[in-house]
């Protein structure tokens, strides 16, 4: 028998056994007996039937290697850090100062100290010292080398040894003094209306035009210029005061026309009667005698 028959056999020796347990009233036989008879069949079969040759049956276990993920922290990317450019790229000996915005530079650390210059952006100047509250500083005029100024420190920055700048007590505040708006007195200034107002003869003729000073100052002298447009005739007259000529008898006369007032004005003679042509008239009504001060000139045009 060979050695695989000698194991089945032990095999069903053993199914026999639990057969027999299972059923009541089965017969066991004696185990001694079974267990030394199949051990003997089993040694003998190996026995007989084994060769030096063939290698014994060796049960193989094979391991399969499975790979097992454990969570953990998830790998980060290192980020970037920007780190900005300051004016200085190296640490000076002494203590400087630059601004990001351009910076007022007073007499006093405060508003109310007055302007003598400014720092600007891309200026640096040396620091020699500080206002108590640590907000002023005070550098060397950058407007003016030979003096020296307070500038705010909002937009500063500082290089060097400043943490050992000294306290300086600031100047003074400066007193303020009201000023009085002054009060602004209008310049009087003239004006007047005209308007034609009629012709009149004696032998010779003239034309009337009626003066009113619309002004806020008197009137005192005037330059009145007639031109007819159909002859070309032009005649000018200068004088101090106003004259109104009535025919050949009556004459009126004004050293001068206050404000408000109204008077009859006789352009300068023609030889001619002038009815029915075109005329124009330039009158030049003037603040002072011989056509001086601020004058005004209006211009109107008619036919007699």
């Amino acid at each position: 028998m060979s050695r695989y028959k000698g194991f089945s056999f032990l095999v069903f020796v053993v199914l026999s056994i639990g057969l027999a347990c299972s059923f009541p009233g089965l017969t066991m036989p004696d185990a001694g007996a079974v267990s030394t008879a199949a051990a003997q069949t089993v040694i003998a079969g190996l026995t007989q039937g084994a060769s030096p040759e063939t290698p014994s049956p060796v049960l193989e276990l094979t391991s399969t290697l499975v790979s097992t993920f454990t969570p953990g922290p998830p790998t980060l990317t290192p980020t970037q850090t920007f780190t900005p450019t300051l004016p200085f790229t190296a640490t000076p000996s002494i203590p400087l100062i630059s601004v990001s915005v351009n910076t007022n530079c007073r007499t006093g650390p405060g508003k109310v100290y007055p302007l003598v210059g400014a720092l600007l952006v891309g200026e640096v100047a040396e620091v020699y010292g500080r206002d108590p509250t640590g907000r002023y500083w005070y550098i060397r005029n950058p407007d003016r080398g030979d003096g020296f100024c307070w500038v705010w420190g909002e937009y500063a920055t500082l290089a060097g040894p400043f943490l050992s700048l000294p306290v300086f007590t600031p100047p003074p505040t400066p007193t303020i003094t009201f000023t009085p708006t002054p009060t602004i007195t209008p310049t009087p200034s003239p004006n007047f209306t005209v308007k034609y107002e009629g012709k009149d003869s004696c032998s010779e003729w003239w034309l009337e035009v009626r003066v009113k000073n619309t002004g806020s100052t008197p009137l005192r002298s005037m330059r009145f210029r007639i031109k007819d447009t159909v002859t070309g005739t032009e005649n000018v007259a200068l004088s101090d005061g106003f004259t109104n000529l009535d025919g050949c008898s009556t004459t009126q006369t004004k050293d001068k026309l206050a404000p408000g007032d109204e008077f009859i004005i006789s352009s300068p003679l023609f030889s001619y009667d002038p009815t029915g042509n075109k005329m124009r008239v330039t009158l030049t009504l003037c603040t002072q005698n011989s056509q001086k001060g601020r004058c005004v000139t209006q211009k109107i045009s008619f036919k007699p």
